[in-house]
């Protein structure tokens, strides 16, 4: 399969491995797996004419190719299913659909829910919209270079769910390729699974001998390996052996020996997963007790084939567009040309443009609309690309190029996906909105990247500096593949790792911006200046910052608005100051750990109050207001840090490089540190890693983190040179952080002087080892414990955990426990209006819940599950209730006694459920047509009354009865208001104590009628 665009239920292998890649790692691929995910890679010269798949046959167009291969499996009992939006909204691990099995997960997972129409589903065939652009595999960098790849593509695919199997599958696939749509047998080959022993799973002989059945010769079916042949969803879960069907495009020659070599002539067409087995949490396999079959082949490819095409681009699934490019933009007819060949750029502009409207058609219509955030910007970019290429190959006007396009394609797919129909005008609208906006910064941003590649060209470099690809982005708006494309036309360049360098930090000048605008006493570069000229002010010694005692100090420098003073004592009370002193124990902020507050004392004389301590060019500025007498330069005070609010601060720094550490043994070496907060209330962590992490990985990352800190491992500093310290196997240091030299090395259970003797030993990287400047407990047993509050995404492969370590964990859990305990009380709770109300709580108090993220969402599922059998209890009991009320009405009328009667007045027997009283309306208004009623359901705990009438056609035309006037009597005596459509009226009240007057004046209201 190493050459193969098809898997399971996906138009290529990299496509689905995109799919597992944006999941949880519990539903990640397995290794074997991932590795066959290589694609052919179709080359101007490999482009040979190809025979015919068959004489006499009809041409196919593109539409009657998906046409007949759904209408094959309707006629076999599979039902259709419309294709999912290529918006996910229900699965949050997806940015966009990427496979035709993505909307069936549930199904294979055994998650289904069993009121909906899934759990019911036996066979199914769809052609599913499927987007692939974005994230590490993205297809969008290659659209246009070669003649198979697309950012839209549509999955052909047939199901079922626990009904047929094998057999049936390989019937199924043979008579649709050769039977109906008449290719070759002689140039298709097959495989199956060969068997993996040291897995203890036995050869496939059984697809095999059904292939061999079929037809297919003995040296046309072929074995495959675990990473060719055998399906897995992930590192759990559903799984099984595969078959897949491979065309010849050449024909006349045996090619069994191309298969799966990446020959871009010998592809597969269609893949077979026979999923029986479940991989369970220890890698063994047990059998499903359903077995499924899922299946996937690529629309645009199989259209190829019957056109007898080896170029995507060249069959009618792309001419249409080719055609109305080529009559907006008045360019030269498309000529098929890739690379070197396509000297001026225009048919790679044509596939760039044809691909590109897919996709934002579709995507709109699904509604994901351009912006800067996630699959938004993904948007956003496909359309900047694709108009900088229309505007510079086409040599078009951009503003609303894209919508011209849309209507044709709308001709084409409007038909089998309706949606783009309905959203046509939205889309056209969305488009040039957008292309204007980039209209007005295209030009300039040209001709800025100009002068960037050229001072680069001047220098000697091959490349653009991130920094310049940053500002192309924040000031003009390009993409930064945009800016990689245009670069690459120069010969040119970029260093990605520099452009989100810079973009960080841009980032964070930002942020200091809006902090220093906040700060009323601040230090800057004048005042620096002014203090090293003078003389008797040093650079404040802040080596007792690591220290836990109080220091004494002398007051070296004050600072009062602009200027520096030698006494506070002729200042207006409660202004804010500034305080250099030659030495603090006060930590000033730095790498993410929030500064000291405290005091500044000369016993009984002054007291200051410092609330921000900052560091300007080795100058420690302790800021505040005096809360008693003054202090003068030159006076010997006591620095006291608040130790009450630095211990947390201490556990939760400690807790950071513990939680960095445990996040790369569960998540891999991939993790990388990308900003932090240190306070006192909490860590915050971000870092690189592509998608949400699963419940199981963060339940992992805390309890390696628990064990780390139950160790009670001593915390090790140490100032190593710096070439030395990053020697270190395994160190953890910030990507793009200037640290000093010698640089501070923080080790947490072994002693650095240790590490030194051998740094690239490679046992340190299963330590703790961080340069680091912050302050941290002495043994990680102060901890106690880490508890991860919460995990999100902040930006695209960027991730945030939120924390809390010592008696905040503590507190944490115990909240936590009480919740538990109040859940189960909860749940064991008879059904009543007690249970609802005690649910309704839960669920508002479960969102302000501070506990461990893993356990708030188990109490999700178990509130969830409550809720659900809350609600089956009230479906029962309302229909329970409603039973009673008919009975009662349907007895009255057939008792003896009343047989002649047309009226009833009377309230319901035992509801509070008003739905009940609606009901009970309703029957009467549809079966007992001839009967005149009005109802009262009073609900004594609540102090409410619902009450409703219906009024026969008889009553009401031949007697004059009113429904609305008959309700407003009533309404006059229990309030509220009744209204609706005659001959019914449904009403409120809140005078439940007046029920039985008003069943007496409903009464008398018709016999003023004489009924």
């Amino acid at each position: 399969m190493r050459n193969s665009l098809l898997t399971s239920s996906s138009v290529a292998t990299p496509r689905l491995s995109l799919m597992f890649r944006s999941l949880p790692r519990i539903f990640r691929p397995s290794p074997p797996f991932q590795r066959a995910t290589a694609s052919p890679h179709f080359s101007h010269h490999s482009r040979q004419r190809m025979a015919a798949p068959s004489e006499n046959v009809p041409k196919w167009t593109a539409n009657s190719v998906r046409e007949e291969f759904i209408n094959y499996f309707k006629d076999r009992g599979h039902t259709f299913v419309p294709s999912s939006s290529v918006v996910p909204l229900s699965d949050p691990t997806l940015l966009f659909t990427n496979a035709g099995m993505n909307q069936y997960k549930s199904i294979f997972l055994g998650v289904v829910d069993p009121q909906s129409d899934f759990a019911q589903l036996k066979r199914a065939v769809n052609s599913q919209k499927c987007i692939r652009a974005g994230g590490k595999h993205n297809d969008l960098d290659d659209v246009g270079k070669d003649n198979y790849h697309h950012t839209f593509f549509e999955m052909l695919g047939n199901w079922s769910f626990g009904d047929y199997f094998k057999e049936e599958a390989v019937g199924f696939s043979w008579e649709l390729l050769t039977k109906v749509f008449s290719l070759d047998p002689s140039r298709l080959y097959v495989t199956y699974f060969e068997g993996d022993k040291s897995g203890g799973l036995e050869p496939d002989l059984e697809t095999k001998e059904l292939w061999r059945k079929a037809g297919v010769p003995e040296d046309h079916i072929l074995p495959g390996n675990m990473k060719d042949n055998f399906w897995e969803m992930g590192d759990q879960g559903p799984c099984g052996p595969c078959s897949e069907i491979h065309f010849d495009r050449i024909g006349g020659r045996n090619a069994a020996h191309l298969v799966n070599q990446d020959d871009p002539n010998v592809i597969e067409v269609w893949n077979n997963v026979f999923i029986q087995y479940n991989r369970e949490a220890d890698r063994s396999l047990r059998s499903l007790p359903n077995k499924h079959v899922d299946t996937g082949m690529g629309f645009e490819r199989l259209v190829s084939v019957l056109q007898a095409k080896s170029s995507n681009y060249d069959t009618d699934v792309f001419t249409p567009l080719f055609k109305k490019i080529q009559d907006i933009t008045g360019a030269r007819e498309y000529q098929g040309r890739f690379g070197a060949e396509d000297t001026d750029g225009i048919d790679t502009a044509y596939r760039v443009v044809a691909d590109h409207v897919r996709t934002l058609t579709f995507a709109i219509s699904d509604g994901a609309y351009p912006n800067n955030e996630g699959r938004g910007y993904v948007i956003r970019r496909v359309l900047r690309r694709g108009a900088r290429y229309a505007r510079k190959y086409f040599n078009v006007e951009i503003g609303n190029f894209f919508s011209k396009i849309v209507p044709t394609l709308v001709d084409q797919m409007g038909d089998m996906f309706p949606e783009i129909r309905k959203k046509q005008d939205e889309v056209m609208e969305n488009l040039d909105e957008e292309e204007l906006s980039f209209s007005k910064t295209l030009d300039r941003g040209e001709k800025q990247f100009e002068a960037y590649a050229q001072q680069a060209r001047s220098k000697g470099l091959d490349k653009l500096h991130g920094a310049d690809v940053w500002r192309l982005y924040d000031t003009f708006g390009f993409p930064v593949d945009l800016t990689q494309i245009m670069a690459e036309e120069r010969g040119l360049r970029i260093d990605n790792s520099e452009f989100e360098e810079a973009k960080l930090k841009a980032k964070e000048a930002s942020k200091g911006k809006k902090q220093a605008a906040e700060d009323t006493v601040k230090l800057d570069v004048h005042d620096i200046g002014k203090l090293e000229k003078m003389n008797d002010v040093p650079k404040t010694d802040d080596s007792a910052k690591f220290d836990s005692s109080n220091i004494s100090s002398v007051v070296k420098a004050i600072y009062h608005g602009k200027t520096f003073v030698r006494t506070t004592s002729d200042l207006p009370q409660g202004d804010q100051i500034g305080i250099i002193l030659d030495k603090t124990n006060f930590y000033a902020e730095q790498g993410g750990q929030e500064n000291d507050t405290g005091r500044l004392i000369i016993d009984g004389q002054a007291e200051m109050e410092v609330g921000d301590v900052q560091s300007y060019g080795g100058y420690v500025l302790h800021t505040g207001f005096m809360k008693y007498g003054s202090f003068r330069v030159g006076d010997s005070i006591t620095s006291e840090y608040d130790e009450l609010r630095r211990w947390p601060i201490r556990n939760n720094h400690t807790g950071t490089h513990i939680l960095n550490f445990a996040l790369r043994e569960v998540l891999g070496d991939g993790i990388d540190q990308k900003g932090s907060l240190v306070a006192a209330e909490k860590l915050r962590f971000d870092f690189s890693h592509k998608a949400a992490i699963a419940e199981k990985d963060l339940d992992e990352i805390e309890k390696k983190s628990t064990e780390y800190i139950r160790q009670n491992c001593t915390v090790y500093s140490k100032e190593v040179p710096l070439p030395t310290a990053r020697e270190i196997s395994g160190v953890r240091a910030v990507f793009g952080e200037t640290y000093p030299d010698p640089v501070r090395v923080v080790s947490v259970g072994v002693e650095v002087e240790e590490i030194l003797k051998n740094v690239k030993d490679p046992k340190w990287s299963q330590v703790s080892i961080e340069f680091c400047g912050g302050t941290h407990v002495t043994k990680t047993g102060e901890i106690r414990d880490l508890v991860i509050l919460e995990e999100s995404g902040i930006a695209k492969g960027i991730r945030r955990i939120i924390a809390v370590t010592g008696e905040a964990a503590h507190q944490a859990q115990r909240e936590a426990a009480d919740f538990e305990n109040r859940l189960e009380k909860l749940r064991t709770m008879d059904r009543g209006p007690a249970k609802e109300l005690e649910l309704k709580q839960v669920q508002i108090e479960l969102n302000q819940l501070t506990a461990s993220a893993v356990q708030k969402s188990k109490f999700r599922d178990l509130v969830a599950r409550i809720n659900k059998q809350v609600l089956d209890d009230q479906k029962a009991q309302q229909k329970l209730e409603l039973k009673k009320a008919l009975d009662k009405i349907k007895s009255y009328f057939e008792d003896a006694e009343n047989q002649d009667r047309f009226t009833l007045v009377t309230t319901l027997p035992e509801t509070t459920n008003p739905k009940v009283l609606s009901e009970a309306i309703n029957f009467i208004k549809s079966k007992m047509t001839e009967k005149t009623v009005y109802l009262f359901a009073p609900d004594l705990g609540q102090g409410k009354v619902a009450h409703g009438c219906h009024v026969s056609k008889a009553s009401l035309i031949e007697v004059g009865v009113s429904a609305s006037d008959w309700a407003r009597v009533v309404s006059g005596s229990v309030g509220g208001k009744a209204g609706g459509k005659a001959p019914t009226a449904i009403g409120s009240g809140n005078n439940v104590d007046k029920v039985e007057e008003a069943v007496n004046l409903a009464t008398e209201y018709l016999q003023k009628f004489h009924l």
